[in-house]
């Protein structure tokens, strides 16, 4: 979805959501996505709370809930608008990649589907309620292996444990090029022409000014090199540098 669509889009639901004093939600976000609506919201406060959620506190794509102002965050109940399938394979374990396949071919568009945490011979696949039926009553094959299907309680869900490789480092100041250079162990000039070259992004976004500030939480991505994130930063050595700890993904 393109940024000034989606941004349409959410304003179009927050006015609902304050018109109608009703929950009004997106579909299934990419975390640039959610990036996009979070800063807008940011900048044009909307007259209804922003929560994001996409099932599980772990899961990466994400729906953007705007609540009336009767409905607090702790009253939410995310399984009254997200639902979740298990799927099992008899023999060989699918990927990610052939689930998704799978269920695209089954004519279920992307963003109707949120993550798909795949475990061993056994599949997590989180989706919108409207095509869950579609899901449990079609989805018998995934690449070369038949499955079989049913309804799971978001909480019953098993969390993946996701692998990193913790990182810790120095930089003069928290600009992107000097942070992605520690990340990655690159040279912070070959770190400068990756910006660039729009090969780096930062939470999901592309960026191409070197000196982007950058802050602990932050998802910095080099294309050809990985991804990973800003866990703290403080403290300063003898020369003024700063202290950095990142987590890159595996």
């Amino acid at each position: 979805m393109e940024n000034n669509e989606l941004i349409r889009r959410a304003e179009d639901l927050s006015r609902r959501c304050d018109k109608t004093n009703s929950l009004t939600n997106t579909y299934f976000l990419t975390p640039a996505e959610q990036y996009g609506i979070h800063s807008w919201a940011e900048r044009f406060p909307p007259p209804c709370r922003i929560l994001f959620d996409g099932g599980r506190s772990e899961c990466e794509r994400r729906a953007a809930f705007f609540l009336p102002y009767y409905l607090d965050e702790a009253d939410f109940d995310v399984s009254e608008y997200i639902s979740a399938i298990k799927a099992t394979a008899g023999f060989g374990m699918p990927g990610h990649r052939d689930y998704m396949g799978a269920a695209l071919g089954l004519g279920i568009k992307r963003e109707w589907l949120g993550d798909i945490w795949v475990l061993e011979s056994d599949a997590y696949i989180f989706c919108m309620p409207s095509v869950e039926e579609h899901l449990l009553q079609n989805l018998d094959k995934v690449g070369r292996f038949g499955v079989k299907t049913a309804k799971i309680a978001l909480s019953d869900i098993p969390v993946p444990e996701r692998k990193v490789i913790k990182v810790a480092f120095t930089v003069m100041s928290m600009r992107l090029d000097a942070v992605a250079a520690g990340m990655f162990s690159v040279s912070r000039t070959e770190c400068a022409r990756l910006i660039e070259d729009g090969r780096v992004t930062l939470n999901y976004a592309e960026v191409l000014r070197t000196d982007a500030a950058v802050k602990p939480g932050d998802v910095i991505s080099v294309r050809g090199f990985g991804k990973g994130e800003i866990t703290e930063m403080g403290g300063t050595t003898r020369r003024g540098r700063q202290f950095v700890n990142a987590e890159i993904y595996k």
